[in-house]
């Protein structure tokens, strides 16, 4: 969907998002007709980059078979990229295993923001990353069983130093089939090594499985989780622990961390 096609909208018209499924199964590494590969980017079924796009009741999906393909080794492969702002999910599912969903911008240092209410995420490595401020409401973060440790990790954010809004997961429920404490919540993502992207990854009032353990984050190669903005807040359930290595925000932060500072004065009219 390019830039100039803006205020549009796709409403499955099934009975449930899983009656209509938009879906494509290329990866990185899949070739293209000249022999080059495709990228991360290029393997997107679905790239929305016209603002104020809506969806509602449909699945989204990248349906690569990595056990078909084990001569391909970059095996990300994006369900939707977004590259706009303003933009509403209700009620969709996001399906693939590597890089299901990649929210971002036109470029470091833009806003775009993305709403996600009561949707369904799935995947494994990486599956919710990029630069973009993308708030989920009261979603199911689904992380599948690679049987492998570690399992995998659910946020890769990239967000600019200078945005101070990245990834917020709002009375969200976080399940999977993996064994006990081999997921990890997140690692910070810096694409060509940027300093300046400190991404920011915040869990408030949710409901964590055991899938995730007492350490949720993860350093990605030479980069600190600990230099990103991991935080949670108030979550509960067996994987909710409390560890000197799981930031918790105060109360006071936590009050300027709602999905209405998130999404600043569009959260009026997208119905946050």
């Amino acid at each position: 969907m390019p830039a100039d096609k803006t205020f549009l909208e796709f409403r499955g018209l099934g009975r449930g998002p899983r009656d209509v499924v938009i879906a494509d199964d290329r990866a990185n590494g899949t070739l293209k007709p000249d022999g080059t590969p495709w990228g991360t980017s290029g393997s997107a079924s679905v790239t929305l980059s016209g603002a104020d796009f809506r969806a509602t009741n449909l699945t989204f999906a990248n349906l690569f078979d990595e056990a078909a393909h084990p001569e391909i080794t970059n095996r990300q492969a994006v369900a939707v990229l977004t590259r706009a702002d303003r933009l509403i999910f209700d009620r969709v599912r996001f399906v693939g295993n590597q890089d299901t969903l990649y929210v971002n911008s036109t470029a470091a240092g833009v806003i775009a923001r993305a709403y996600f209410r009561d949707c369904y995420v799935e995947g494994d490595v990486d599956f919710i990353f990029g630069r973009a401020t993308a708030v989920f409401a009261r979603c199911q973060i689904h992380s599948l069983n690679r049987g492998s440790t570690p399992n995998g990790y659910v946020t890769a954010p990239s967000t600019d130093l200078t945005n101070p809004h990245g990834f917020l997961f709002s009375r969200c429920r976080l399940t999977s089939d993996a064994p006990a404490g081999t997921v990890y919540l997140g690692r910070p993502w810096h694409p060509s090594n940027d300093p300046n992207a400190v991404g920011q990854t915040i869990i408030r009032e949710s409901w964590i499985g055991e899938h995730i353990g007492a350490t949720p984050w993860s350093d990605f190669g030479t980069w600190s989780w600990r230099d990103a903005r991991f935080a949670e807040y108030r979550n509960y359930g067996l994987g909710a622990l409390v560890t000197a290595d799981r930031p918790q925000l105060t109360r006071e932060q936590a009050a300027a961390n709602e999905i209405a500072d998130f999404l600043g004065d569009w959260q009026v009219s997208c119905g946050a």
